[in-house]
């Protein structure tokens, strides 16, 4: 580019950068200030780029920089995880068991779901499973919180004690509980059968029938609710003190104290992790093959959950696209679940 075509096109920008500047001072919306404001900066930038001749602004270079940073983790994310979840989108419509060749079923592996007996059983499960351990570990984890909030003696220690299940090994920790309720050796069951006078015919099977379910949400009520206590805990230390100390001198007692001031605090706490909750519980796998798959690892109907049924379609029975399918209706259904709550929370906070 020659001298005086440089100095053409700085010219030609300079009147634009004018008179975009002249329209910034007579424009009244917020909105369309903002992007005058903008195309601003950007002549700016083209200005000095000609004038300085480089080819990447100093902007730009830094630009480079972060982008060169976060490239890394977004091309790993890209290869692992968009492109998997892209491809079982496209191939919840598809017929493919990983060797012969792809065919195009349409919707007819969605169809299929209404007259699948395992499926329904699977679906059912799981959401039973998270209706049980919700509200339940919310409401374990809120209680811990507030008491080991108070100046009580070992404070710490009952902290660290409630956090261990969640940090310790699964594997360790569910063989525990599989002794503890052990059928005929468990010490739960003995204490049935020695004080309550249950006899051994009917002395509850934990891990199978309808029971296992019920197993499933107080073992995971245990192993998460110290970490959801931890969440509580640092909700409640960022409640002012004043707040408590103006509806003491008000008259106000524990129970109010806890429903006006402690539980609307913590809408936002509460919120997470509620959706957290949520989440977790509709993706769970390894608590379930733990506890009730027994020693080949295999779910009966009683303790199917989605996730299991997934990996079963696809890595044993080899129907890739019916599984596909079924991981849809799993991802649609936390969709829906985690709208409504951000819907419901919004509202909340309007």
């Amino acid at each position: 580019m020659t001298g005086s075509s440089k100095s053409i096109q700085v010219e030609d920008l300079q009147n634009a950068l004018a008179e975009t500047i002249r329209q910034v001072r007579e424009e009244r919306d917020d909105k369309k200030r903002k992007k005058l404001i903008l195309q601003i900066s950007k002549y700016n930038s083209r200005i000095n780029k000609i004038k300085s001749g480089k080819l990447l602004s100093r902007q730009t270079k830094r630009d480079l920089v972060a982008y060169s940073f976060i490239a890394p983790n977004f091309i790993g994310f890209c290869v692992f995880t968009l492109v998997p979840i892209i491809f079982a989108f496209a191939l919840a419509f598809m017929k493919w068991d990983g060797s012969n060749p792809v065919s195009f079923e349409g919707l007819n592996n969605f169809k299929r779901l209404w007259g699948d007996t395992f499926f329904k059983a699977a679906l059912k499960n799981t959401i039973i499973y998270c209706v049980g351990t919700v509200p339940l570990t919310m409401v374990a984890s809120l209680a811990m919180a507030i008491i080991l909030n108070q100046k009580v003696f070992g404070r710490g220690i009952f902290r660290t004690l409630a956090f261990f299940p969640y940090v310790a090994s699964l594997v360790a920790i569910t063989s525990v509980w599989k002794l503890l309720f052990h059928p005929s050796k468990g010490p739960v069951n003995n204490i049935l059968y020695t004080f309550f006078h249950v006899s051994q015919e009917n002395l509850p099977q934990w891990f199978s029938g309808s029971l296992c379910v019920i197993s499933m949400i107080l073992f995971s009520v245990w192993k998460y609710m110290g970490y959801y206590m931890v969440i509580y805990l640092a909700g409640l230390q960022g409640i002012p003190g004043e707040l408590y100390e103006a509806a003491s001198l008000d008259g106000a007692g524990t129970w109010n104290k806890f429903r006006y001031i402690t539980w609307p605090q913590l809408s936002s706490t509460t919120f997470f992790v509620v959706v957290m909750l949520t989440i977790n519980c509709f993706k769970i796998y390894d608590i379930a093959v733990m506890l009730a798959g027994g020693g080949s690892g295999e779910l009966t109907v009683s303790a199917t959950v989605l996730v299991y049924y997934i990996y079963q379609k696809a890595f044993i029975d080899w129907d890739l696209g019916y599984s596909s399918a079924v991981a849809m209706v799993l991802f649609l259904m936390v969709l829906i679940v985690t709208l409504i709550q951000f819907r419901g929370q919004a509202r909340k906070e309007a």
